[in-house]
């Protein structure tokens, strides 16, 4: 099941509210949470729900272990096999037939290519867990000692299957104790319908121009093979801007609902696109996602404190891990190490004269590197991949510009003008100044009430004749 799905929106996202609501106690509202939560990751897959409950309660009981001891070895040993455990799964799941490809390629031997499914979401929930296990050991939070509320945590629909990746710290204490107000339910759900829009009306018609630029997967992009270099540089700019509207409007409906529940998740995406460096865009761009490998996985390898060439090395460990996470292909890898180099450049080097020059040329370099790279990220081929770099510099004997560029770009001219807008913090700015306006409260509710029911309804008129419709980051 999808959020941005007709029957999600109008029947079961409303049913759980209207049991969750007539439930008047935190129990009973966890309890509901937690069966419509399970229903709705089985809807899709009806398997790996199995999977998912015993995978929770193996984490639950290496919790246990590490929280009932005071012996520092008996914890270490006890969070090793939830190590073992959650990245090991993740392994197999998601990395086996990566391997063996691989393995065959390099020796020229054939051993067969396991057909494994992966899991929807298990990126995700690994990382949940881990982080738990490892908090727990470091003393960070207590152990869940009720099983079903460690399950609730793990499969929460709001967040299950494409993030933001919440810890367990964050909604710990909102498990047993938590009340929604007004303002929760009325800001809750501006921002779910927020994030239907930027995924229904914006991000998925920013895919038909990607398609339009490079052809789509199914047909090994073959589009890319022809492309202008002006118009490489614009596709690798539309998938930019589809993969910000499609992920950060899941993510705002996660927060969305959330809020509705009496959870609060903490914040995925912060305008990435106003960035100066890449080192900001990171603080902007799926920030659930870069603070976990930061706390997690740099700051236990020694982060700064070790010297400049180990501190080097942490900051490449952690980016080929990034990029290997978001899927079993090489160009994810790339894309990792692409934007790691860049990091430890701007570390050494170019940080400070960033700051010092004119916030235009900063901004533009920035958004320069930033859309190079989704252009690595957007080639899983790796054929395709090395052709879009060589139509980047007309290498391959494309021409600079091209009628099909242009005939994109002028008959998309709004949408992608609206994109660019809304990419940008001019809401926020608009709301801070109607603000200091006498007189505009009952105005802004109102143009804010009407905002929302014209979003909803043009987002539901898009989905009665769109019913494949899954968010990016599922496949993740």
């Amino acid at each position: 099941m999808v959020f941005a799905d007709l029957f999600f929106i109008y029947f079961f996202l409303p049913l759980c509210m209207l049991l969750y609501f007539i439930a008047h106690k935190t129990e009973a509202r966890n309890i509901v949470l937690l069966v419509f939560s399970l229903v709705f990751y089985a809807w899709g897959e009806p398997v790996w729900v199995l999977m998912l409950v015993a995978y929770s309660f193996l984490n639950y009981m290496t919790g246990l272990a590490i929280g009932k001891t005071k012996s520092k070895k008996k914890k270490k040993r006890a969070l090793v096999i939830a190590l073992i455990i959650d990245v090991g799964v993740l392994a197999v799941f998601k990395y086996t037939g990566f391997f063996v490809e691989n393995i065959n390629s390099l020796l020229g031997i054939s051993i067969p290519v396991p057909n494994i499914k992966l899991p929807i979401g298990i990126s995700f929930y690994t990382f949940q867990t881990l982080s738990y296990s490892i908090d727990c050991y470091w003393g960070k939070v207590k152990t869940q000692k009720n099983f079903y509320k460690f399950l609730l945590y793990v499969s929460m629909f709001p967040q299950l299957i494409a993030g933001p990746i919440v810890r367990y710290s964050t909604i710990a204490e909102e498990i047993d104790n938590r009340r929604t107000t007004m303002k929760d339910v009325s800001e809750g759900f501006s921002r779910i319908i927020l994030g239907i829009g930027k995924k229904v009306i914006i991000a998925n018609s920013l895919s038909t121009i990607v398609t339009g630029c490079f052809g789509d997967a199914a047909n090994g992009y073959a589009g890319v093979a022809n492309v202008s270099a002006l118009g490489a540089f614009f596709g690798a700019a539309m998938v930019a801007l589809w993969y910000y509207f499609d992920f950060s409007g899941y993510s705002d409906m996660a927060i969305g609902m959330g809020r509705v529940f009496g959870f609060h998740f903490d914040e995925n995406f912060i305008y990435p696109y106003v960035c100066d460096s890449i080192t900001e865009f990171w603080r902007r761009w799926h920030i659930s996602l870069s603070t976990w490998f930061r706390d997690y996985v740099y700051i236990p390898l020694g982060g700064n404190r070790k010297g400049y060439a180990r501190q080097c090395v942490n900051i490449m460990i952690v980016w080929a891990l990034t990029g290997f996470w978001h899927g079993a292909s090489w160009n994810f890898m790339l894309w990792g190490v692409y934007f790691g180099i860049l990091l430890l450049i701007e570390k050494r080097f170019l940080l400070k004269p960033l700051q010092k020059a004119p916030k235009a040329i900063s901004h533009i370099y920035a958004l320069f590197l930033v859309i190079i790279g989704w252009g690595i990220f957007n080639f899983d081929d790796m054929g395709a991949l090395g052709k879009f770099f060589k139509a980047l510099v007309c290498a391959n004997g494309n021409p600079f510009s091209s009628i099909v560029t242009r005939k994109l770009f002028l008959s998309n001219i709004f949408l992608i003008i609206a994109a660019i807008l809304l990419s940008l913090p001019v809401i926020p700015k608009f709301k801070k100044w109607a603000a200091k306006k006498a007189n505009t409260y009952y105005f802004m509710r109102g143009a804010g009430i009407i905002m929302n029911v014209v979003i909803l309804a043009l987002s539901s008129l898009i989905l009665v004749n769109n019913t494949n419709n899954p968010f990016l980051y599922f496949r993740f």
